[in-house]
């Protein structure tokens, strides 16, 4: 990742929040940006979560700046006030990784349970409109400002047993592509300066999980620190090559 791994890198000195930190994706993502030198900002529903999460990154990386806030990712207000603690803070914003998620599925398609739409509809899109209002003007202050969601294959492909999951996938994937557009066109004739990057998997592993079926093969799966380096990755590029980019991790249906 030209030398993101030792600190050299793009990350290097970058202020970056991370949504939905609580989780091994979120685990993962916060060991990766703090190895390559970023001040990292973490955010999840569930303090107890968060917290486990953000000290097990500071032990790892002692000398890393990681601060964990409880954002309720549903109030707007809520969202735009992190925003704007954290610019104040840092003095600068440089990146919003999404990592909110959740799932609902049905046996068959018309077995679908609308009340998990509700659900999903909060989740998969709600939080990505207001993370991307509340930061869409810090990233476009910075010099190196990235907006990165993380999105699934069924969005492309959906399937008659995962159609309000699918829908909200897909429903968050054009928002974000709405918001690249905005930073297209702040750029003007210079390309824009921000980008906003779409990384899509089939399903995630973790170590847990591998434990748990040693003898499943996870066949298409991305692992978490795999992710993470993803992640890390859309630093690594220019604004102009990642934004409205759907970045595969997966095999492309």
């Amino acid at each position: 990742m030209n030398g993101s791994g030792n600190g050299n890198g793009k990350l290097h000195g970058a202020v970056v929040a991370v949504a939905g930190a609580g989780g091994p994706a979120g685990r993962a993502t916060l060991l990766r940006l703090a190895e390559a030198g970023a001040s990292v900002v973490a955010s999840d529903a569930d303090p107890a979560r968060l917290a486990e999460a953000v000290d097990a990154a500071r032990y790892a990386h002692g000398g890393a700046t990681i601060t964990g806030d409880t954002v309720d990712l549903l109030d707007l207000s809520a969202t735009q006030a992190w925003a704007e603690q954290v610019e104040k803070e840092f003095g600068r914003i440089d990146g919003l990784v999404h990592l909110v998620g959740g799932w609902r599925g049905s046996k068959t398609f018309t077995d679908v349970d609308l009340a998990d739409w509700a659900f999903l509809e909060k989740l998969l899109i709600r939080t990505v409109q207001h993370t991307s209002l509340a930061f869409h003007d810090g990233l476009l202050r910075s010099d190196r400002g990235r907006y990165v969601l993380v999105s699934q294959s069924g969005a492309h492909k959906p399937v008659a047993n995962n159609a309000a999951y699918n829908a909200g996938k897909a429903a968050a994937e054009a928002w974000t592509l709405a918001l690249a557009d905005s930073f297209r066109k702040a750029g003007g004739d210079d390309g824009p300066g921000a980008a906003a990057a779409i990384l899509v998997i089939k399903a995630l592993v973790h170590d847990a999980m591998r434990a748990e079926r040693p003898n499943a093969k996870f066949a298409g799966f991305t692992d978490v620190k795999e992710l993470a380096e993803a992640i890390a990755g859309v630093w690594e590029r220019p604004a102009i090559d990642v934004n409205g980019q759907r970045l595969w991790l997966t095999p492309q249906p």
